[in-house]
């Protein structure tokens, strides 16, 4: 994911939350990011100009009327032509001013001269997010287009627990990415991403399983939201958080993850199988916990074959398998290609460092099945996941063409 090339402002409202802007400042920075802060009144009140002046290398807008500053109505400007303003946190004052159009400080003010997308974040306390009020002021602000993110629920600053809690930096810096992605070419595409390993289990507390960690596979489903796409992600353990939006289906071992597969595969039109299903199963898993130090003999069996049974089963949906393998990539992936009888074959080496496995980066080649083959270079795996999506929609284009003219 990058930010590179990107002009944003980030306003920063009077919550105590307002000390987590600072973590999402420098997160938006970290990807590349041209970020610009404004600061209400009464955020100053929690966190002062410095920091952030410090964090974004920029001056921090915290007074549009001041007739000694020459960067007012600069600033105004740059709303004009700015990507997005981004207002974490958001509170309930800054809603109702945005839903109603008030002006009166630089921040509600460059609210209404921002032509880019605009994100709310909101924070507060109490019950004050369940207001009618409030949840008026958040419908108005979503039927004009603005991305208002739903509060977490956690403890609050009062000392109550309640749904009000500043969403995570991640959720927001994700919510950001996706109102910027212009892409929304799987508009209408219904995706079923599988990701993770499975675990087979041995006796109660041990199980048979692998390195995978997940992050291919989330960052497939993450992307093909992005891109518009209803998307189920079926998953087996992990420490990954799901993306917003998705219909998350846990599972634990290879059988449940056929079920789950089985049962939304009739609605899907496009099939990432980029789980790492465990290939065995203990035929007779301890019933209790296996005790001492002695040799144990384990007659495995195998699981089911999810990957070929989508193949058989589908009607109309496009599908694309993962293969990690050590040696002779290029073969074994397109015997596994021919012998699935799926669309498209994603396969790397898992024996390099760096890639694969619970790694940020991938390199993969890519094998269809009219023939071509593309090598991916080593790049973040979200990346990939693009590079995968996209590879994709030319694929079934090529496809359609061809279906018409025969």
């Amino acid at each position: 994911m990058s930010l590179a090339g990107r002009e944003l402002i980030l306003g920063v409202t009077g919550s105590i939350a307002a000390y987590k802007a600072a973590y999402l400042l420098r997160e938006l920075t970290g990807l590349g990011a041209a970020v610009t802060v404004c600061l209400s009144e009464h955020a100053r009140e929690f966190v002062g100009p410095l920091t952030f002046r410090t964090l974004s290398g920029r001056p921090v807008l915290t007074n549009l009327f001041d007739p000694q500053s020459a960067e007012a109505v600069e600033h105004v400007a740059l709303a004009e032509r700015c990507h997005a303003v981004l207002v974490a946190p958001a509170t309930a004052n800054v809603l109702a001013k945005a839903a109603h159009g008030i002006a009166d400080d630089p921040l509600t003010t460059l609210l209404l001269a921002a032509r880019g997308a605009v994100l709310m974040a909101p924070a507060m306390d109490g019950g004050m997010w369940a207001h009618p009020a409030v949840q008026a002021n958040v419908a108005t602000l979503r039927a004009r287009g603005v991305t208002v993110l739903e509060p977490e629920e956690g403890a609050l600053a009062s000392g109550l627990a309640g749904k009000g809690r500043l969403p995570e930096v991640e959720r927001i810096v994700e919510a950001l990415y996706r109102a910027l992605s212009p892409a929304r070419d799987l508009a209408g595409d219904r995706v079923l991403v599988t990701a993770g390993p499975t675990r087979e289990p041995i006796d109660p507390v041990r199980y048979i399983s692998n390195r995978s960690s997940g992050k291919m596979g989330y960052g497939l489903a993450t992307a093909a939201l992005r891109r518009g796409a209803q998307v189920t992600l079926i998953s087996g353990p992990t420490a990954l958080t799901p993306p917003p939006g998705c219909v998350f289906v846990p599972v634990q071992t290879a059988e449940e993850m056929r079920e789950a597969v089985l049962q939304h595969l009739p609605s899907a039109t496009l099939v990432v199988k980029a789980a790492a299903v465990a290939d065995y199963r203990a035929k007779h898993p301890a019933g209790t916990k296996l005790k001492g130090k002695r040799e144990v003999t384990l007659e495995l069996v195998p699981n089911p074959d999810i990957l070929a049974e989508v193949a058989a089963r589908r009607t109309g949906a496009f599908i694309v398998g993962f293969a990690a393998e050590t040696h002779d990539v290029a073969a074994h992936a397109r015997a596994k290609l021919e012998s699935k009888g799926i669309d498209l074959l994603v396969a790397n080496d898992v024996s390099r460092q760096g890639i694969g496995f619970d790694a940020e980066d991938n390199e993969v080649l890519l094998l269809d099945r009219w023939g071509g083959t593309r090598a991916l270079p080593r790049m973040p795996k979200a990346a990939v996941a693009d590079a995968i999506l996209s590879h994709v929609l030319a694929l079934r284009a090529g496809a359609a063409a061809r279906k018409a003219h025969t």
